[in-house]
């Protein structure tokens, strides 16, 4: 029986990929997972059943922990396709068994917006001046469409005689994408490469970073190493500007940003200010990534400026870095102040993972669930939406492009 499922399996995976990889402009010949493809057919009454529908998540489940990795090699546009042909091809009840170091059924199964919507851009025919816009991405289609294209847009907006063309960092994020959505977005070497081969003279480079942290970090690395292939190479600042020595070092950056989310989370709260929002005992917690990385010192910078502006009920947290910025802490530090009602929002580029699962998820280690569970509070609301849709958090990338390229 498993030999034959094994042979069902390699049927379904059979899928044409193009030749030159993902990324590049030349047209794909795959077909849907569902003409290429028949359910596998397994016993599903009593124990072999049972050990076959496992066997056949099993598979999916590994075919899954093979893409989700950082380093993009020749086999990742087979690996792709070979996946997303494999869940096709498992029953409902299968594809509820899929687990594995990463894989599980949401991995293809959660509807996260319409990636329709998306522009990949990757197309060639740059010209000669081009704006690389370099995110870490999400797998999320509707912040992705949102919040990163939603950058893209207004920086291809304020300079037409530009091309805008994207990367993102997460080669496993990109992998996912790929496989789910059968769309393909280029990672920072694949854009540079791109760029080469288009001809482009003057490349400007906008990354949509938080801040000059590791990530930031590695992008100046890889772009110092095609700094030769072009007469000119700018880099713009990301968005909260230079990090700066302590805490105590704030930028213009930091502070327009402290001021523009403020508005919007009380504003989508329904408070007419933030001293309403006070008055009526209710906190704007902000939940950023953190970093082990010398630029954690930002998340500090952030909070000293919302309490030199006033904004006493508004709290920055993170996921991992410091312990004082870790959901315990934030959540004593709330209470203790005598706020009763708390809003969770994201302080992130992106509403992807972390603000669905770490943030506003109902897993135990979930900031909603720990607020929640600490029984502090009369409510605790999420509000899920990235800063990248902000027009004002925008226009702050807009202008710092605008500072590279005089």
């Amino acid at each position: 029986m498993k030999k034959r499922l094994v042979a069902m399996l390699m049927t379904g995976l059979m899928v044409a990929v193009c030749v030159t990889g993902c990324g590049n402009n030349v047209e794909e010949t795959t077909g849907t997972a569902t003409e290429q493809s028949n359910q596998v057919d397994v016993e599903t009454e009593g124990t072999e059943g049972e050990n076959n529908d496992q066997a056949a998540a099993d598979e999916v489940a590994a075919l899954i922990d093979a893409i989700y990795v950082q380093e993009r090699t020749d086999e990742t546009d087979k690996q792709c396709a070979d996946a997303k042909a494999a869940w096709d091809a498992l029953t409902d009840a299968q594809k509820e068994l899929v687990a594995g170091e990463n894989a599980d059924p949401d991995y293809f199964g959660r509807d996260t917006g319409d990636a329709s919507k998306d522009d990949v851009r990757n197309q060639d025919e740059i010209g000669e001046n081009e704006i690389l816009v370099v995110s870490f991405g999400t797998s999320f289609n509707d912040s992705r469409v949102a919040d990163i294209k939603g950058i893209e847009d207004a920086l291809q907006a304020a300079y037409p005689d530009w091309s805008v063309r994207r990367a993102f960092t997460a080669q496993i994020i990109i992998n996912h994408i790929q496989a789910r959505e059968g769309a393909c977005i280029d990672n920072v070497e694949q854009a540079l490469e791109r760029a080469v081969a288009n001809g482009v003279r003057n490349l400007v480079i906008q990354p949509t970073h938080l801040m000059h942290g590791a990530e930031y970090d590695e992008l100046m690395e890889i772009v110092e190493t095609y700094k030769d292939k072009f007469e000119s190479v700018s880099v713009a600042e990301p968005l909260l500007g230079e990090v700066g020595s302590d805490a105590t070092v704030i930028n213009e950056d930091k502070k327009a940003v402290a001021e523009i989310i403020t508005a919007e989370v009380v504003k989508d709260a329904g408070y007419d200010s933030i001293e309403a929002a006070k008055e009526d005992k209710t906190a704007f917690v902000f939940m950023g990534h953190g970093t082990h990385h010398t630029a954690m010192v930002t998340y500090s910078q952030m909070q000293t400026q919302m309490n030199e502006l006033g904004y006493d009920n508004v709290f920055i947290g993170t996921v991992e870095g410091d312990e004082a910025f870790l959901a315990d802490a934030i959540i004593e530090n709330v209470a203790a102040a005598g706020y009763t009602k708390v809003v969770l929002r994201p302080l992130m580029v992106v509403a992807g993972d972390h603000a669905n699962n770490d943030m506003a998820g109902t897993e135990e280690d979930a900031w909603y669930a720990m607020f929640t569970a600490s029984g502090k509070f009369e409510s605790v609301d999420t509000q899920i939406k990235g800063l990248g849709q902000i027009e004002a958090i925008q226009q702050i990338y807009v202008d710092h492009t605008a500072a590279v390229l005089k």
